[in-house]
């Protein structure tokens, strides 16, 4: 048995994990019989037995270990990154695989990294947006081969949100696409193996490309205090981004590339570290440079990025799913001269129509911890579709998500079935983005 030792309201305890298949965890007295069985990377499951501590209640002994990563990992083939030893210093209560790497999901309870990310700033290790540098003579008319959306209209010092897709249309990736170059390109991955498949388009190209990973890790600074810990750590110059657009720099000899972007639907910042051994740097930099505004590392808020209508890669979005059934059609630009992969299916496909869509959804019922599976959805005891994403959201005081859902029963105010852990409920289709749907929060 793994253990660890917490401070709770004066009283020693010991946190020990037995091995089995549920991830549960026994909560000890330093003396007596365990007190709780809980889940501590998913909380909120009301349908099982445990009890759940918030992190305000459990605090740090100081004879606490790190977390055991002998729990999540079996040798060295999965990858930490350059802030690993940070998050573990710094609380991390669970990590998930990502692109071959480790993501920090949870620091403490999850309404309360909602609420910090709302009022406050936090601060996000996601190197595990792994990069794909195209560059060479060839690298623009390479990179838009990739992907639907007209880079013409891209400027050198600007990002955009783009889609990868497959010959059929499928979405092989959503990346933002970030351009250093009139032909240098990143491309910042969501989870799937984008490295080897341009590798594979441009074996036969017959156009002359670089294609790599290069050694660059993101952290993300998002929430309404992000902007004052950006100009502590880069000056007023660094306010002056627009949406979307980047900056090189240098911290105290850190090279780093600053945007203007995020996964949170709020107002915030990346920071692309590009020397991975100053990844330890750079976090206590930025922990410095945030410690008057009430900054913390958190994972990355699904609670607020379903809010914001974000989609997951995945789930919400798969490789069997195409732009215009998941709301993302207006990435496509058929109009555009080059010949991208899937273009001829995807403007099949726009002429025909599609059979289903991914709407949002309200559901009834009790509130719902992030799904870890797809839900059924049933119209008169048939199977339908099916719910992606679903939560809790604290602000709306509802649970909300998505469903992929036949057209015929896709029309706002649709009432239809869902099953959930907890019995079956009556979910409502509702508009999406469910705040802030002209994203005027992030502009700002």
């Amino acid at each position: 048995m793994s253990s660890w030792q917490y401070a709770v309201s004066g009283y020693v305890f010991v946190l020990g994990c037995w091995p089995s298949t549920s991830g549960s965890y026994l909560l000890f007295p330093s003396s007596g019989y365990p007190l709780y069985l809980f889940y501590p990377l998913y909380p909120f499951f009301p349908h099982r037995p445990f009890c759940y501590i918030p992190s305000h209640q459990l605090l740090r002994g100081r004879s606490m270990t790190s977390f055991d990563m002998s729990l999540v990992q079996r040798g060295a083939r999965l990858r930490r990154s350059p802030f690993f030893s940070a998050t573990l210093r710094y609380g991390c209560q669970g990590y998930t695989v990502y692109n071959h790497m480790f993501l920090p999901i949870q620091y403490a309870d999850l309404e309360e990294e909602h609420d910090r990310l709302l009022n406050h700033v936090t601060v996000w290790d996601v190197s595990v947006e792994r990069q794909v540098e195209i560059t060479g003579p060839d690298g623009f008319a390479f990179t838009n081969l990739l992907t639907p959306r007209n880079l013409a209209k891209c400027k050198v010092g600007q990002g955009k949100y783009v889609i990868i897709t497959a010959e059929d249309g499928g979405i092989i990736n959503d990346p933002v696409l970030l351009r250093l170059g009139e032909n240098h390109f990143w491309l910042a991955l969501a989870d799937s193996d984008v490295l080897l498949w341009a590798k594979g388009v441009a074996y036969r190209s017959g156009m002359d490309v670089t294609i790599r990973e290069p050694d660059v890790s993101p952290m993300q600074i998002q929430g309404p205090k992000s902007k004052e810990v950006v100009k502590a750590l880069f000056g007023n110059g660094v306010l002056d981004l627009d949406y979307y657009y980047f900056m090189e720099a240098r911290l105290d000899g850190i090279p780093v590339v600053v945007t203007r972007t995020g996964w949170s639907g709020e107002i915030g910042y990346e920071i692309y570290l590009c020397d991975g051994s100053k990844g330890d740097d750079l976090w206590e930099r930025v922990m410095e440079a945030g410690s008057p505004y009430n900054i913390a590392p958190t994972g990355p808020s699904d609670i607020r990025r379903i809010e914001a209508g974000i989609l997951n890669y995945g789930i919400d979005i798969t490789l069997d799913d195409n732009p215009y059934e998941v709301g993302l059609g207006w990435l496509v630009d058929l109009e555009q001269p080059t010949d991208f992969i899937g273009k001829e299916a995807l403007a099949e496909i726009k002429a025909k129509g599609v059979s289903r869509k991914l709407v949002g959804v309200e559901i009834g019922g009790d509130r719902l911890d992030l799904n870890e599976t797809r839900w059924p959805v049933s119209v008169g005891g048939e199977d339908v579709g099916y719910i992606t994403s679903a939560v809790y959201s604290p602000r709306i005081g509802t649970n909300i998500g998505y469903a992929m859902v036949p057209v015929a029963h896709a029309d706002l105010g649709t009432k239809l079935t869902a099953s959930v852990p907890h019995g079956d409920v009556e979910i409502t289709v509702v508009k999406k983005p469910f705040v802030d749907p002209t994203k005027e929060i992030p502009k700002s």
